[in-house]
């Protein structure tokens, strides 16, 4: 059947390869733009996006045609082969062979894009595994919490 209108907002998250900070600055801008030339000719939406140096978060309002493990495959391959083609790090870039992608509602997007956005700063308080474990406790107890109340 033909979905009319979808609502599936995901937010990824890709780390490279070991954690190495990977992402120089100045390449930042263009790798976010490649990223989010993939998701939107996969007929999806780019919400938000930051490339920190050793990972991306990225919201995406997703087309009902993909899946997640799709498109962040897609995203994955592309942006590899785009950032090794023009030597965008020293040596081989890699991303891990699995990153994240949480279930977003839709009264919680504009929050999520302003904190993709405000990157840079958070993390000069609280280190990337600090925030990916945070995420990870966040969505566990979410998912305990709905299986206790049924």
């Amino acid at each position: 059947m033909k979905i009319e209108y979808n609502n599936l907002y995901t937010h990824f998250v890709f780390t490279t390869f070991n954690r190495m900070p990977l992402i120089l600055e100045n390449f930042r801008e263009r790798i976010e733009k490649y990223i989010t030339g993939i998701v939107n000719n996969n007929n999806c939406k780019m919400y938000s996006i930051y490339a920190n140096p050793e990972h991306v978060h990225f919201l995406v309002s997703r087309a009902p045609q993909i899946d997640e493990e799709s498109l962040a495959t897609i995203v994955a391959n592309s942006s590899e082969k785009f950032i090794n083609d023009n030597n965008f790090c020293n040596g081989m870039f890699r991303w891990q062979q699995s990153c994240s992608a949480f279930s977003i509602s839709k009264r919680n997007v504009h929050d999520l894009c302003k904190y993709i956005a405000m990157q840079n700063e958070h993390h000069k308080t609280q280190s990337f595994a600090s925030e990916y474990d945070g995420y990870v406790k966040y969505y566990q107890n979410a998912i305990r919490n709905s299986t206790t109340e049924q």
